[in-house]
C-alpha cells in the first residue's frame, strides 16, 4: 500500500498511477496534505 511522502497517510495505488509520474510509487503529496498543493505536474507549499 503506497502512503505520501508528505504527511505518511495512505493512498490507492490509482491514485498514484492518475497524479505521479511513471516510476514514483509515493506520491509527492496527497488530499490528506494540509500543507502542501498540487497544482498540474507540480507540488508546491499551501500559500497562507
Amino acid at each position: 500500500m503506497p502512503t505520501c511522502r508528505n504527511c505518511e497517510s495512505f493512498v490507492t495505488e490509482r491514485y498514484v498511477k492518475v497524479f505521479e509520474p511513471e516510476g514514483i510509487t509515493r506520491p509527492r503529496a496527497c488530499p490528506h496534505c494540509e500543507d502542501m498543493v498540487r497544482r498540474g505536474k507540480d507540488v508546491r507549499p499551501k500559500k497562507n
